[in-house]
Formats: C-alpha cells, structure tokens, sequence
C-alpha cells in the first residue's frame, strides 16, 4: 500500500506540474505587453491561446480601436474561448479555428502576433512559419515564449508528431532562433530570464 500510494503521489505531482507550467501569471502578461509594446489600435494573435488570458488582456490594452485575434486547433477550445469573449462583452475580439501548418490569419493582418509554449508543439514547423510571417505587417513583431527541454516532462508527457531534434518537451532556444530565421524573420530581442525558467525571443518581419 505505500509504495502505491508513493506511486500515485508522483502522478498528482506530475500532473500538477504539468498544470503549473502551462499557466499564465499577471506580472508574466505585463512583462510581455511592456517588451512587446501593446497601444491603442493595434492587431494583435495569440496562437494556441488556451484559456486567453493573453488576448484577453492585449484587448483592454489595444481598445476597441485594435482587434485581437485567438486561435485553438481544438473544436472545444474554440467554443470555450468564444463563450468566454461574449461573456466580457468583448467586440474587438475574434476566435480562429487554427490549423496544424497554418495560422488561419488574413495576410498582412498582425502588427504583433504570440505564441507562449506552442511552438514546441508544432508538427510542421516550417510551414507554420512561413503562415506566420504571411500573418504579419512588414515590421510586425513575433514573440515565441518557450523553454528548454525538461527530463521530467519528456518522461512523463512526451510530444508526439514534432522534429527529432527538439530533444524531448521543450525546444532549445537555439534551433527555435534557427529555425524562424530561416523562414525570414529578423532576431529582434531575446530574454533568458523569463518566468518558469523560460526565455522569450521576438523577431521581426522585415
């Protein structure tokens, strides 16, 4: 009995774990929002939204002149995130059902578009790369918000369908910078420091 009880302690912790990483703080929004310069007017994405706590937030920052758009591959997700807009009578607010190689995004739509802890998910990373500079504006800014890869996550919630060289659940920042370069993208800032024991890189489209 207690070895199964230790057992099943360190699924809870995993799973708890897991729950910890995905989640989003307020100071980690504003952080993001400072670096990134949300104002007035501006469009903003946030790819693989989740819950939205981000585009959420980057539609009070950007008023009802701007607009935000969230994105989930998930049917339910996508539901989710509109209920919960029309909930905060939010206007300025649209849901996307995102693709696996695209973005879903009008062309040239974006003055800044997110991506916190998706990219490693991706499966066809070069294509969505090259959607995402489409997405953009010449002199639109990407911010990729990732973290390296973890022995305990890769162990205990490994990602299927993804590069082999991400090296387990995360990616190292530097394929991350290689790889969205090589779609066309400018580096603009990078942040080793982010919160989680993440970094944050953005780039530019030129």
């Amino acid at each position: 009995m207690p070895k199964q009880k230790s057992i099943f302690s360190g699924v809870l912790f995993l799973a708890v774990f897991v729950s910890l990483c995905a989640a989003i703080s307020e100071s980690e929004i504003q952080r993001l929002a400072q670096v990134m310069n949300w104002k007035a007017g501006q469009v903003i994405a946030d790819i693989g939204a989740g819950e939205g706590e981000i585009g959420f937030a980057a539609a009070t920052a950007i008023g009802e002149s701007g607009k935000v758009y969230l994105t989930e591959l998930d049917e339910d997700k996508v539901a989710a995130l509109q209920k919960d807009a029309n909930r905060r009578k939010l206007k300025n607010v649209v849901i996307l059902a995102a693709s696996e190689k695209e973005t879903k995004l009008p062309d040239n739509c974006c003055d800044a578009i997110i991506l916190r802890r998706v990219y490693h998910h991706l499966t066809a990373p070069t294509e969505m790369d090259a959607s995402l500079l489409r997405s953009l504006r010449p002199g639109g800014l990407l911010a990729v918000i990732e973290f390296a890869p973890r022995k305990s996550l890769s162990a205990s919630d490994p990602v299927k369908g993804v590069p082999s060289n991400r090296g387990g659940h995360g990616i190292p920042k530097k394929i991350l910078v290689e790889e969205i370069t090589k779609a066309g993208f400018k580096l603009d800032k990078s942040f080793d420091d982010w919160p989680d024991d993440g970094y944050c890189v953005l780039f530019r489209k030129p």
